[in-house]
Parts: C-alpha cells; structure tokens; sequence
C-alpha cells in the first residue's frame, strides 16, 4: 500500500498568487532595443513589459530602419537615410513624411500619426555634416496609447 502526503498535491490558486510577489508581475513582451544585458537574474536581456514602450521600440525602428537591412523583408522600414543625400533639404519633409507613413501603414497599419515636425541644423559637427530631427506624435486606440511623442534623429555624412 502506498501512501500520499497531500501536502505534496500542490497549491490552491490563492496560496499560488500570494506565495511570490514576482509571479504578479506583467510578463514580458519583447526585447528593449538597442540590446541591453538585464540588470536582473530573470532574464538575460532587459525586456518590455508595457505595451506602448513596446510599441514605441518598434516604431522607432521601423523608421529608422532603410530598405535592404531586414533579412527576408527588404522593403522592410522607412528609408531615410538615403533621402539625406538625394533632395533638396526643402523637400525632405514631404518626403520623409511620406514614406514614414506608407511603412507604417504598411507593417504597422494599427499605428495612426498625428503630428510631424522637422528640425534641421546645418553645422558641421565631428558626427557628420548635417543633423535633420523628426518629431512625431501618434496612437494606438487598440493598445489604449495616445499622444506618445518619439524622435528620430539623422545625421548625413560623417
């Protein structure tokens, strides 16, 4: 005859919540960019657990990422590195505005902009020669985000 122990079976739902603060923890939902190791023995890498920082991370890499730099997508991001060499500084505006929008409608359709505003400072600087600043507000009525600013920073040359 074998005996059992209950003690053993395991715990009720209510002595599983409240036996470790870290089980109410959010879960993560994807990698910080650029790659950080985690200060935290939980995970090797620092991760998001908000959606909207999650959300905002993707955005400002869509942006910032130029055609041919995604393996398996290559019209993947918006491309605008090239623009920093192509047109006139009158034009980039129009058309940095138009291809953030057609690659986020494209790979991230659930993202609405709103607003967009450009800086540009002619110095020459150690990075580079010129510095062209994208300012952009957006939401995300699915993810219950909005009004979230981000900012995108280009430098030609250097």
């Amino acid at each position: 005859m074998t005996v059992y122990n209950f003690k053993s079976v395991g715990e009720d739902l209510v002595e599983f919540q409240n036996s470790s603060p870290s089980r109410n923890l959010r879960p993560p939902i994807g990698l910080v960019t650029p790659l950080r190791i985690s200060t935290t023995q939980k995970d090797i890498f620092e991760m998001h657990t908000d959606l909207g920082k999650q959300i905002q991370d993707n955005l400002r890499n869509l942006i910032l990422t130029n055609h041919g730099e995604r393996l398996g997508l290559f019209d993947f991001g918006a491309n605008l590195r090239p623009l920093l060499f192509e047109i006139s500084t009158s034009d980039i505006e129009q058309e940095a505005m138009s291809r953030i929008k057609a690659s986020t409608k494209k790979f991230m359709p659930f993202v609405e902009l709103k607003t967009f505003e450009t800086e540009i400072d002619n110095r020459e600087t150690a990075q580079g020669f010129a510095t062209f600043i994208f300012n952009m507000a957006y939401d995300v009525p699915a993810a219950n985000v909005e009004g979230v600013k981000i900012r995108i920073v280009l430098t030609a040359g250097g």
